[in-house]
């Protein structure tokens, strides 16, 4: 008998008889089907709503439209993945006014000095998003470790247009979270913020001070 099958018998002797489970209805975290275009554009008023800011692309012109909102903050560097195609993609391009590429390939105790210090920005694949919150689903690889998306000044995030669900509950069926989830996941609704004792919002304190998020439709 496994501990969990002995917790459920230890309650059942406790009751009295069999333990009654109640039907789960989920109905009330439905909603309407809803259009790409409707996602996105609920998806884009909730995060800019948060200081996050959105720009819809194509496979095409996701890397000019990067160089240049990279070029007009000023970055001198990009944190890019080794093995993701987005790291990949980047690495072959003819973009000239891309910032220097950074490639996260040795220890964090190695990279720590420069991650804190030196790197300007960073950019994640994104597992999906949320439009009714305005959130960005993050899942942590060896390729894309967390400190991608907290540390750098900038965290640019690349979505897809296809992989935006209406709502959270949407988007674990659809993923089938239910069969496995890594060590953490991560749920990005803007940039960094922080209130203090008197609940004034602060944005950019202990975390990125920008996010950006490239739509690619």
């Amino acid at each position: 008998m496994s501990s969990r099958d002995t917790i459920l018998q230890r309650l059942r002797n406790r009751s009295g008889g069999e333990l009654k489970v109640p039907n789960c209805d989920f109905s009330v975290m439905q909603r309407p089907p809803s259009s790409v275009a409707e996602r996105i554009d609920q998806f884009q008023k909730t995060i800019e709503s948060v200081h996050g800011e959105v720009h819809l692309c194509t496979r095409e012109s996701w890397i000019a439209q990067l160089a240049s909102i990279l070029s007009s903050r000023g970055a001198r560097s990009l944190l890019i993945p080794t093995a993701h195609q987005i790291g990949r993609d980047l690495r072959d391009s003819r973009q000239d006014d891309l910032p220097e590429l950074l490639i996260y390939d040795e220890p964090i105790e190695n990279w720590q000095p420069h991650l804190f210090n030196e790197v300007d920005a960073a950019i994640t694949s994104t597992r999906g998003g949320i439009a009714e919150t305005g959130s960005l689903i993050l899942w942590p690889t060896p390729d894309e470790p967390r400190l991608m998306s907290l540390v750098p000044p900038i965290h640019i995030a690349v979505l897809k247009a296809s992989e935006l669900h209406a709502t959270f509950h949407e988007a674990m069926l659809a993923q089938n979270w239910a069969s496995g989830m890594p060590t953490n996941a991560l749920l990005i609704s803007g940039p960094s913020k922080t209130a203090d004792i008197e609940q004034t919002l602060a944005y950019g304190v202990h975390g990125p001070k920008e996010l950006i998020i490239l739509v690619i439709g």
